[in-house]
């Protein structure tokens, strides 16, 4: 009886052996499992631009550079996130965000209603209005002067939408470009005799291509302003990291960037590529 109450016990042992074993052996996968999960949050995020919008976005010398381009970099260092931008061009940006073939975008991007049906914004970080660019002999004094008159836009932006609003949407005096560069460029060979783009955009050129005899146009009676975000797919998990690294470096009262002091490419006196 006693050998038969041994036996039993060591069975019962061997038995809560084995088990404890098989429990050590489920709690590693987790173990493996939550390593995985941290090795996903660390992965590259992809960062979408089209970069012939300057001085937000542009190539020079094979390289991406650009006030977007600094800023973008401030914030995912602030955000401790690590990201690749890559050179997509403006419509490919949209149709690649929607698919999350890249994880974010920043562009020089408006925030408005329609977009934001589809796509989710940080907070903003620069507020922009339209100008009008024209050659200094133009007769063209404001907005409404642009009637009857050729029009240079770049397609799928806000401000082929502003001009559209004022003459027409259909106007086939607008005409509509790859880029706010070859806009320019067909305004200087007299494809045109204004081109409607941001005022940063607009401003930048003319101070940096006095050669060129553009001059611009401010119209605030007839261009609103609007406010640029960092663009994401609905639902993103990048949302509030990068809206909290971005207050970092915005001034909240104004929605501007403080730029002046933060962001190299503010002190950068080329920064439109000559045309």
């Amino acid at each position: 009886m006693i050998v038969k109450r041994f036996i039993n016990t060591i069975a019962v042992v061997l038995a809560l052996l084995t088990a404890l074993a098989a429990c050590g052996g489920k709690s590693a996968e987790p173990s493996s499992s939550s390593s995985s999960g941290k090795e996903e949050t660390k992965k590259k995020i992809i960062v979408g631009t089209d970069a012939a919008f300057a001085p937000f976005e542009y190539m020079d010398k094979g390289e991406i550079v650009g006030f977007d381009v600094d800023l973008l970099d401030a914030v995912m260092k602030e955000a401790g996130i690590d990201y690749e931008l890559k050179n997509i061009g403006w419509d490919p940006l949209f149709a690649a965000l929607q698919s999350k073939e890249i994880d974010m975008a920043i562009s020089g991007i408006t925030i408005n209603d329609k977009r934001k049906q589809t796509y989710d914004f940080s907070i903003p970080y620069f507020e922009s209005t339209y100008m009008i660019m024209v050659k200094e002999n133009s007769p063209i004094k404001n907005a409404l002067d642009l009637k009857g008159k050729t029009i240079g836009v770049q397609n799928g932006i806000t401000g082929q939408a502003a001009v559209e609003k004022l003459l027409g949407k259909e106007n086939k005096n607008i005409k509509k470009f790859e880029n706010t560069v070859v806009a320019i460029m067909d305004l200087l060979n007299g494809g045109g005799e204004a081109v409607v783009t941001d005022n940063a955009v607009a401003s930048e050129y003319v101070k940096n291509n006095p050669d060129k005899k553009i001059k611009t146009i401010a119209d605030p009676e007839h261009f609103e302003s609007e406010f640029y975000g960092l663009m994401f797919p609905k639902g993103s998990d990048l949302k509030p990291k990068v809206d909290e690294a971005t207050r970092f470096f915005t001034d909240h009262n104004s929605k501007k960037l403080v730029f002046a002091m933060l962001l190299p490419s503010a002190n950068k006196k080329e920064s439109f590529p000559r045309i």
